[in-house]
């Protein structure tokens, strides 16, 4: 079952410019701000906590980030949404039953989760991720 919107990532040139101007449009203060890098997905990434849910700000570390290759299509702005799961084995096989299919085996993604992507062309254009936190 998703539990939650976990995030709402938006892709960027620029990490330090654009986490100031998240940080002064939604008064964030440093408590609320985590950065780190992402060597499996090739990024760079904050996340800034807003409630149960975070804003996430992506950008890419080289050329071969997939991050480059829509920054260069589609330029800055949303790149996917992220719903929370307790069990993503189990939503994927929900999810393929009723023809959705993951674009790619599940991954350790940022802040010690496990993801895996939708395609667009199946979720209204929009990039969907399914997060489930890796226990302990």
């Amino acid at each position: 079952m998703i539990s939650n919107i976990d995030h709402i990532a938006i892709a960027v040139h620029d990490l330090e410019n654009a986490l100031e101007r998240f940080r002064t449009l939604i008064g964030a203060t440093d408590e609320q701000i985590l950065i780190e890098e992402v060597p499996s997905e090739k990024v760079r990434v904050a996340f800034i906590q807003i409630g149960n849910s975070k804003i996430e700000l992506l950008e890419p570390l080289g050329t071969a980030s997939p991050i480059t290759r829509f920054l260069e299509k589609r330029g800055e702005g949303l790149h996917h949404i992220a719903l929370e799961t307790e069990n993503l084995e189990a939503e994927i096989k929900r999810t393929v039953k009723e023809n959705l299919l993951p674009i790619s085996a599940p991954s350790e993604g940022a802040a010690g989760k496990k993801v895996v992507f939708f395609n667009p062309k199946d979720t209204g254009k929009v990039l969907v991720e399914f997060i489930q936190k890796i226990q302990d």
